[in-house]
């Protein structure tokens, strides 16, 4: 028996190698300046992952054992409703969430807190005022913002100004779901040139981007039963949800 289960997994190792050799070869020349970094089984029998490393991170491709077709897009789980393909970039994207210079944002804090959240916000970013309206319905939450404004540079002060107020979470709060410019002056010394080259590093390229106490990152907004669902698995103490 033991023989038997050694051959079989010396052919289904023969068998992976083979396949992601010719997958290899058939796509390597099609994909341009990406690189493969790996071939995979995808959640899909017969269906192999090929992830691509590109300037704006990982990237993820589906095709068959040949190589023949290709398919960009993502993997659901419909009975869950889980987007596959986006768990699988989460971790792929992860970071070390202590590496974060928390003390370079705005910190956020409602009830005890202990629900915590990162986030990479322009306040001038249609989706990420949607987000903080929905971020407003969560309670026992601490959110630290990193002021992220790219979308309108020319209104970096206005961050800046956010940083010199006196009651920072109001003022940032009141900029990025009304648009109200802080009374502060935007004179003192500020972390938002730091948070704009922490962002590139960690190839943020869009807002909002949210980061869990895991490591884990999202781009975009979510929807808040989803945000809630994910939030309570990294509290700690918390037992972890079945996915």
């Amino acid at each position: 028996m033991l023989r038997f289960l050694v051959l079989s997994l010396a052919f289904f190792t023969a068998a992976a190698a083979a396949n992601e050799a010719a997958i290899r070869k058939a796509i390597e020349a099609k994909i341009g300046s990406a690189k493969i970094e790996g071939i995979q089984p995808s959640p899909i029998a017969g269906l192999f992952e090929v992830r691509l490393r590109t300037a704006n991170g990982p990237q993820l491709l589906y095709t068959d054992a040949t190589g023949t077709h290709l398919i960009d897009g993502n993997i659901y789980h419909l009975a869950s409703g889980r987007d596959l393909t986006e768990e699988r970039l989460r971790k792929l994207t992860a970071i070390k969430f202590e590496s974060l210079p928390l003390d370079q944002a705005v910190k956020i804090q409602r009830g005890d807190g202990r629900r915590v959240l990162v986030m990479f916000s322009d306040p001038y970013c249609p989706y990420c005022q949607q987000f903080e309206k929905t971020l407003l319905k969560i309670d026992n939450i601490t959110v630290y913002v990193f002021m992220y404004p790219v979308i309108r540079p020319q209104n970096a002060d206005h961050s800046k100004a956010v940083w010199c107020s006196a009651d920072r979470a109001k003022a940032w709060l009141e900029l990025a779901i009304q648009h109200k410019q802080p009374a502060a002056a935007a004179d003192c010394d500020n972390p938002v040139e730091k948070n704009l080259e922490l962002g590139r590093s960690l190839r943020v390229t869009s807002t909002p981007t949210l980061i869990l106490t895991n490591g884990e990152r999202v781009a975009g907004g979510m929807q808040l039963a989803d945000l809630q669902g994910l939030l309570d698995q990294t509290v700690p103490g918390q037992p972890a949800k079945k996915r």
